[in-house]
């Protein structure tokens, strides 16, 4: 395609509303090369610059993929926290280099929530840190504010409850991707040793405790509070129909 050509098509696209970031993936126009092409074309039609359409869901009504965002809000409550700074704004989770694939699933999640904004990841001592970079991820996620998760009052909104209503199994296995676990437990009966599957959650927070055991209760999973170091940390999942159903849609990390 020439330049002219794309010159043209992206200029339609551009006053058709798209966003830069889609516009500069699909034709392969830097950014900045499509702003300056929209500044001289709305001076030469002695036009002022109207306001930039965003992308977000909340703000301007773009879709929004229901399933994906509720694996990714389990993802947010259990290791994730939005960086909101004069210039700098980017969602972050934190996740265990020993699960690779929860990695790509993460990011994945991310793109398919924001497509139009960039995604990235930065590696530290064991862990990996799955970036998105956009101001509008408070919007997705009013939960945000400052201090530990644990110290301050989490609750969904309402739109947000239909989307977990909708799709409670992906915000379990956000939740269990970020601060949950498989693992087999064993016992000694009668001189023989008998092992069992169980999964267990465990966060701080009461609230986004709740949010998880309210969501078991909805798929119909028996859940039962377990205490760490004396306290009610953990939530576990031990009765063998109720893990069952779990491994038939989380699994083991992986």
């Amino acid at each position: 395609m020439s330049q002219p050509e794309t010159h043209t098509l992206v200029l339609a696209a551009c006053r058709a509303g798209k966003p830069y970031p889609i516009i500069s993936a699909e034709y392969g126009v830097p950014r900045g090369t499509i702003g300056y092409w929209v500044h001289q074309d709305r001076r030469s039609r002695g036009e002022s610059a109207p306001p930039r359409p965003s992308a977000c869901p909340r703000c301007d009504g773009t879709p929004l993929a229901h399933e994906a965002y509720s694996y990714l809000l389990g993802l947010y409550l259990g290791d994730g926290h939005i960086v909101s700074k004069p210039k700098q704004h980017h969602l972050s989770v934190t996740l265990d280099d020993a699960w690779p694939g929860i990695i790509d699933a993460t990011e994945t999640a991310m793109r398919t929530v924001m497509p139009a904004y960039r995604t990235g990841r930065a590696q530290r001592t064991g862990c990996t840190v799955v970036k998105s970079y956009s101001v509008h991820w408070t919007c997705l996620f009013p939960q945000h504010g400052p201090g530990l998760k644990s110290s301050r009052r989490i609750a969904l909104q309402p739109w947000q409850h239909q989307i977990v209503g909708a799709h409670p199994w992906a915000l379990l296995r956000g939740l269990i991707h970020s601060d949950g676990c498989r693992v087999t437990n064993w016992t000694v009966q009668r001189g023989k040793r008998y092992e069992y599957p169980r999964y267990l959650f465990t966060n701080k927070s009461d609230d986004i405790r709740q949010i998880f055991c309210d969501a078991l209760d909805a798929v119909g999973v028996a859940w039962r509070v377990t205490r760490r170091a004396g306290c009610a940390y953990n939530i576990s999942v031990a009765r063998r129909d109720s893990v069952a159903l779990m491994d038939a849609q989380i699994g083991p990390k992986y």
